[in-house]
């Protein structure tokens, strides 16, 4: 292993997480390297059109906000790496991580790989990305106050979302393709309460319409045959969140999902191995709440490196 692969703390992923952590790596004076499959960080910050939830910084873009947490983490020096991580191998009291670009050998590992929302993967989905689709009703919601919105979903995510929509919009369709909801029974109350939500039952999005911006959602009723088009502003898909974990299956202890088990203090079933972001396993999954787990990551590093 040469000298310049050698390192204190290697991170995985330059999402939020990643790159709170990789700030508070290099202030405390740790030999760290960052490392992702891709050149460009951010994570899924660069697919939200506007940000307006993060203290601080109201109303910016999702890519500004990335550029400005990179150029923080550049400007203290935090070493950059292009890699695929491919596997993480315990040897003694180190740990050798193996990449598309050759081998990095560290005292201890950051995973912040991060998650993906699940998508529909019908057309127009991706063109209204941040332009009217959206995957988180707390972040994007505020953007659409007094108008009409469509959430697509039957879980607990998605009831969540059309009811705390429900508080600010004009008008909430709830686009469910069964006939039950898998939401717990509280929440169905709660929402079947609401005079401005309507449920489409046995109803599946086929196509997201606009011109700049969504302006309307076309929607096949399974049992009757018909498609209709509603006019909406914006679109919440709430179908699942699918953590970015396969490459650390069997290194560590995760739930039934994917979801690294770790509790504030990052620290994973594995030694010297800690879980930082939208991997782990936890109840909000926020950019300030994973920029919070990177500074709580580094802060364990620093006293499991005292042991």
């Amino acid at each position: 292993m040469i000298e310049e692969n050698n390192y204190d703390l290697l991170i995985i992923g330059s999402g939020p997480a990643g790159l709170g952590a990789a700030v508070y790596a290099v202030r405390a004076g740790l030999k760290t390297a960052v490392l992702d499959k891709s050149p460009v960080s951010g994570g899924q910050v660069l697919n939200t059109y506007d940000v307006d939830n993060y203290l601080g910084l109201p109303g910016m873009s999702g890519g500004d906000l990335s550029e400005k947490f990179r150029e923080h983490a550049d400007k203290l020096g935090t070493v950059f790496l292009t890699a695929d991580v491919q596997k993480i191998e315990n040897a003694d009291n180190k740990k050798i991580v193996h990449t598309s670009e050759g081998d990095f050998e560290s005292k201890a590992v950051i995973l912040a790989t991060g998650a993906a929302h699940s998508v529909l993967g019908v057309p127009g989905e991706a063109k209204f990305s941040g332009m009217g689709v959206s995957y988180c009703a707390t972040c994007d919601g505020a953007f659409f106050r007094k108008r009409t919105v469509a959430v697509v979903g039957g879980g607990d995510v998605a009831v969540e979302d059309a009811i705390f929509l429900a508080a600010i919009c004009e008008k909430v369709y709830l686009i469910h393709r069964r006939d039950t909801l898998r939401a717990a029974d509280i929440l169905q109350k709660k929402l079947m309460s609401l005079d401005n939500v309507q449920v489409l039952w046995d109803s599946e999005v086929k196509e997201i319409c606009g011109g700049d911006l969504v302006e309307a959602v076309e929607v096949y009723h399974k049992k009757s045959g018909e498609q209709s088009t509603l006019a909406v502003n914006g679109v919440f898909i709430a179908v699942g969140i699918v953590p970015s974990t396969d490459t650390f299956k069997g290194l560590v202890e995760m739930d039934e999902k994917g979801y690294i088990v770790a509790d504030e203090s990052c620290a994973t079933s594995q030694s010297g191995i800690f879980a930082a972001g939208d991997i782990r396993k936890k109840p909000m999954r926020q950019i300030i709440t994973a920029v919070a787990d990177g500074a709580n990551a580094v802060n364990s590093v620093q006293n499991f490196l005292m042991l």
